[in-house]
């Protein structure tokens, strides 16, 4: 207990980097959903882009990986504002912070491999949808590996500098995204169970037609 005292102790709060680091970390998935929310009811993008969903669902991918980098270089900079803890030092835990960055990485960009581009950033909310759910690795794994994956990025990052800051803003960055999911995973199911029923709406009719014939 006495550690985690001297922890939260190595936390700076009067760093203004700190806060501006943990907005961004709120705000990047707070306005990809509603961007991709309101873009679901009323296709703003699409008709933005000319009626052309792939390529409207292209400049939000753009504009979310660019806001992933604003945040991850802003998060860099709270770290660097931040005292170092000798006790994040140790050997032991840079290789932890290696391995970290390693499977994070790897659930991310292993995950945007499975899902592409429109799979990856929200192209269900433009009516771009999938064949059937991805089972492979690694979503054999957990059902969110990006979110994940990222977070576990933060924590390697965190450790890899030694800063008890980064550890507070990954457990932030960890709340943030378990929220994101509460939202994202029931919509994203309500849009593709109405595609299944579209189908098999349209494969009863068919269905009645060669009756008919």
């Amino acid at each position: 207990m006495s550690l985690l005292t001297e922890l939260v102790d190595y936390v700076d709060l009067n760093q203004r980097s700190f806060f501006i680091s943990a907005a961004a970390i709120a705000f990047n998935p707070t306005f990809w959903n509603i961007v991709a929310r309101r873009e679901h009811r009323t296709r703003f993008l699409t008709r933005l882009f000319g009626g052309n969903a792939q390529t409207a669902c292209y400049a939000l991918a753009a504009t979310i990986f660019s806001l992933g980098i604003i945040r991850d270089f802003l998060y860099e900079r709270a770290l660097r504002d931040q005292p170092t803890h000798p006790a994040l030092e140790q050997p032991l835990v840079k290789y932890a912070a290696y391995a970290l960055l390693a499977v994070g990485n790897l659930f991310v960009i292993s995950s945007t491999w499975r899902l592409g581009i429109t799979g990856t950033f929200l192209g269900d909310y433009f009516g771009i949808l999938m064949d059937g759910i991805v089972t492979g690795f690694p979503f054999n794994i957990t059902n969110a590996p990006m979110y994940y994956g990222s977070t576990m990025s933060f924590l390697g990052s965190a450790l890899l500098y030694g800063k008890p800051a980064g550890i507070l803003l990954t457990l932030h960055v960890l709340v943030v995204y378990l929220i994101a999911i509460q939202f994202e995973n029931p919509f994203t199911a309500a849009i593709y169970a109405q595609r299944d029923r579209e189908r098999a709406r349209a494969a009863g009719q068919t269905v009645e037609s060669k009756k008919e014939l």
